[in-house]
């Protein structure tokens, strides 16, 4: 069984970024990201202090701003010309229109790519999609199952992958989850811990747990403890230094890719 490992792919390409980064500053260029959130929860945290550590490593500097008043942050950030990518943190606490709030992000500098703007796709979309290729998933001959189809992950997986021509179906709350036995590929991403049985999965099926909440003070998955004991699988990323690692890493590559077409 593989495991399908992103933080082994996040460090080879992370000496890359590095090296992008020295070439900017050479050039009196200093890439910036601005994070805006409106709370502090532990996943939150943990996401936030994943990427400032990131950001330092490759020369990246990382701005964290916590605020109520999330459209006016967007603006100050968008108004900014030192300010090359900006990121809406999620979950957010307070009622939003998140159409709206993302939608007032500049296209250029909307590096999560949740503004539907297309000049960049999801970053953990991307960081899943490089995944899979990386370990030569082959998506093209197999039935693939989207377990969530949410704003950061769901959505924009089955757009990318529907327009690649892949078979790809999405199941949602409260659907029969029983059914992921007929499906190679499943890629689970609801922050539901433990949602995925190993009575659920088929030998042979490849399994990407994308989902994150917090259990007790920890980060927890999608997918149960005993579907990773299985040895029939074909692939399936671990608990820690899956999917997260990579999405990071691609966040950090779109930032580097609007700073030098700002």
């Amino acid at each position: 069984m593989k495991i399908l490992n992103g933080a082994d792919i996040a460090g080879y390409m992370k000496e890359n970024q590095a090296h992008q980064v020295r070439a900017l500053q050479s050039r009196k260029i200093q890439p910036k990201l601005v994070i805006i959130r409106d709370n502090d929860s532990p996943v939150i945290k943990t996401y936030v202090h994943l990427k400032q550590l990131y950001g330092n490593d490759i020369g990246v500097v990382v701005e964290d701003r916590q605020t109520a008043e999330i459209e006016k942050a967007i603006l100050e950030a968008n108004q900014d010309p030192s300010v090359h990518g900006i990121i809406v943190q999620l979950p957010l606490e307070h009622e939003y229109d998140l159409d709206q709030v993302f939608s007032q992000i500049l296209p250029k500098k909307d590096v999560d790519g949740l503004g539907g703007s297309r000049i960049f796709e999801s970053a953990t979309a991307t960081a899943i999609n490089w995944l899979l290729a990386s370990y030569d998933i082959e998506l093209s001959r197999t039935k693939i199952a989207l377990v969530g189809r949410g704003r950061l992950i769901g959505k924009p997986l089955f757009k990318m992958w529907q327009d690649s021509g892949y078979d790809v179906s999405v199941f949602h709350r409260g659907d029969d989850l029983s059914k992921l036995k007929d499906f190679g590929v499943i890629i689970s991403a609801t922050g539901s811990p433990h949602l995925i049985k190993s009575e659920m999965i088929s030998s042979g099926t490849v399994i990407v747990d994308a989902g994150t909440a917090s259990e007790g003070g920890v980060l927890v998955g999608d997918v149960d403890d005993q579907v990773r004991e299985r040895s029939d699988l074909l692939a399936i990323t671990p608990k820690i230094g899956g999917v997260g690692p990579l999405t990071v890493t691609a966040l950090f590559e779109h930032v580097l890719q609007a700073t030098k077409e700002a």
